[in-house]
């Protein structure tokens, strides 16, 4: 099935959940409104003519004072079967940065939902271990939003001086060369 198509087919079926679609250098991108997220994902998952078994990747985006809605999250869906992809945008607010999991649909969006939610802050609702995974549990802040501060945080972080210390407790085992 042609990518356009893919998107017609979803724009039937979802109306009022769908606010784009467009095709740039050959890939295909949708936009929808969050509401009806898991029922979409379904839909692209077990439909035989889509069958997008393959969750590639799930991100997010922030669009800080370009969009009304300052985030996205976007994921990468691909065919196994019928070779075809597409990218489904979802557009998260920052007053509500809550967005249903596609766990249920793809377990595979477990640690991509984790490391949007490290990085950008937004909840993913239903998923089962909603933590960090690549900035320690202490860290404050989000940063890959653009308001994060380039230096990081004003005050060092706790985690950073436990490490400094050790470096210099256990500097007399270090190798001379």
């Amino acid at each position: 099935m042609e990518p356009l198509k893919i998107a017609d087919r979803l724009k039937e079926r979802f109306a009022d959940e769908v606010l784009e679609a467009k095709e740039f250098r050959g890939q295909v991108s949708v936009t929808i409104k969050k509401n009806k997220l898991l029922e979409i994902c379904n839909y692209l998952h077990d439909d035989q003519d889509l069958l997008f078994d393959y969750l590639v990747d799930v991100c997010g985006v922030d669009y800080l004072g370009k969009k009304d809605k300052r985030f996205q999250v976007v994921y990468h869906l691909y065919s196994m079967r019928h070779r075809h992809a597409l990218r489904l945008k979802a557009e998260v607010s920052e007053n509500d940065a809550v967005i249903d999991s596609v766990m249920p649909v793809w377990v595979g969006a477990d640690w991509h939902e984790r490391e949007a939610f490290d990085m950008f802050g937004i909840v993913f609702r239903g998923h089962h271990d909603l933590r960090r995974v690549l900035m320690p549990e202490d860290w404050e802040g989000y940063p890959l939003r653009k308001d994060y501060p380039l230096k990081g945080p004003e005050k060092e972080w706790r985690g950073f001086l436990e490490v400094l210390e050790k470096g210099q407790k256990f500097r007399e085992f270090q190798w001379e060369e």
